[in-house]
């Protein structure tokens, strides 16, 4: 099986199988979407949408945010991985919001990556899932799942995985291949022991082919 089969075989499964995939931030508008996918960053979903509810009500949008010392913004994340770094990250961006953007998300990657703790990956996340553009976002589970499975080949980095998932997906199915990777890397193709036997797409997978294939 070449790769742009492997591609069409595995997408056909997703896509009949997990046709509404999507995030499991928990999140009401941009901002939210902003602030969750920052904390997120070497930290679970559920530990994040633990600490967001409380979170938004000190600091419902940027504006409130921007005002604020970077020691209020600790105490509600500290349960988090890195809080100081990301309480530093949230109060710098929410100042420049503010100040460029009058208090709104960028809905351009450039534009988002100017905000402190937001680089290609979490810019990727906003404007797929919020604008609706066609982009890859590439994170730990999209990075080794697609390398396993044979979506990807020699990718040294989430930029060069990125590049080559999108020259295979269809730019109207990035934004939910996103989550599918994602998903399929939290809870089947797991980092320590994927759980072939109850993998849907075990009979195109690389991983299943060259190493549990009978």
């Amino acid at each position: 099986m070449n790769r742009k089969e492997r591609f069409n075989q595995i997408i056909a499964y997703f896509k009949e199988h997990q046709p509404d995939a999507k995030t499991e931030l928990n999140y009401r508008n941009p901002y939210e979407l902003l602030v969750a996918v920052v904390l997120s960053a070497q930290c679970t979903d559920k530990r994040v949408n633990l600490i967001t509810p409380r979170f938004f009500d000190s600091f419902p949008t940027p504006f409130e945010l921007a005002k604020s010392d970077v020691e209020p913004v600790f105490e509600l994340i500290k349960s988090c991985s890195f809080p100081n770094n990301k309480a530093n990250h949230l109060v710098a961006a929410a100042k420049i919001l503010v100040e460029k953007f009058n208090g709104d998300i960028p809905s351009d990657i450039n534009d988002l990556q100017q905000l402190p703790g937001v680089g290609r990956k979490t810019a990727n996340v906003i404007v797929s899932v919020v604008y609706d553009k066609p982009a890859m976002a590439v994170d730990t589970h999209v990075f080794r799942v697609s390398a396993r499975i044979g979506l990807t080949e020699n990718a040294k980095n989430p930029t060069e995985t990125e590049k080559q998932l999108v020259k295979y997906i269809p730019e109207k199915l990035l934004s939910i291949a996103h989550h599918w990777l994602i998903l399929h890397g939290r809870y089947v193709c797991t980092a320590r022991k994927p759980k072939c036997e109850e993998c849907g797409i075990s009979a195109f997978c690389k991983y299943f082919e060259e190493n549990l294939k009978i």
